[in-house]
């Protein structure tokens, strides 16, 4: 098993999403994203950074989380945390986010598994990764990409090349919508990704 550290930047979703019992178990401590300059990283195999954790809170830690991820760490970027400022070798762009694209007759959001082997979707479909999209990355060579655009970009990949450990950055922001009680994809989401990223990753 993992042992995750999660950031804790304290809007009442990220209350909802790492303190309420359906996810709380999952996590051994949380951190406010200030405390990342004096919580030993080393007793964790990862920190996370939620959804919509303030780039500005990150990025003054940017030295310790790079020297983290080269010890062999492993960090993951949620959506909607600028990661360009806090992490390294990150390209992303952002595109107009519909969020009603689901009204439409037939529609679809454009999203695609694209390694549908990975251990990952054995817990998750591709209903759960749909509910709208403010981006997405070109992943530097020799990432994995999980989950593609309809342009093929990756909206999340897995980076092992980069440094000596490994990130995980998505544009999905499941812990806003689980922890805001709307998109219940997001949920469906986090039920699988989480208990992934503590077992397997």
């Amino acid at each position: 098993m993992n042992r995750i550290l999660a950031i804790h930047p304290g809007a009442a979703y990220h209350c909802e999403t790492l303190e309420a019992p359906r996810y709380a178990h999952l996590f051994d401590a949380l951190a406010r994203p200030e405390e990342l300059g004096v919580v030993d990283l080393t007793r964790f195999d990862i920190v996370l950074a939620p959804c919509r954790t303030p780039a500005s809170r990150l990025a003054p830690h940017r030295a310790r989380l790079d020297a983290y991820l080269d010890a062999g760490g492993a960090i993951v970027a949620m959506g909607e945390t600028h990661h360009h400022l806090w992490l390294p070798s990150i390209r992303f762009t952002s595109v107009p986010t519909n969020y009603w694209w689901w009204l439409e007759p037939g529609a679809s959001l454009g999203l695609s598994i694209a390694d549908p082997a990975h251990p990952l979707f054995a817990r998750i479909g591709a209903s759960d990764i749909a509910w709208h999209l403010h981006g997405a990355f070109a992943p530097p060579e020799g990432a994995h990409s999980l989950i593609d655009d309809a342009e093929g970009r990756s909206v999340l990949y897995v980076d092992a090349a980069t440094t000596k450990g490994r990130i995980l950055a998505t544009s999905l922001d499941p812990f806003y919508h689980h922890g805001s009680h709307f998109m219940p994809a997001a949920t469906r989401f986090l039920d699988g990704f989480l208990p992934w990223l503590k077992e397997e990753f």
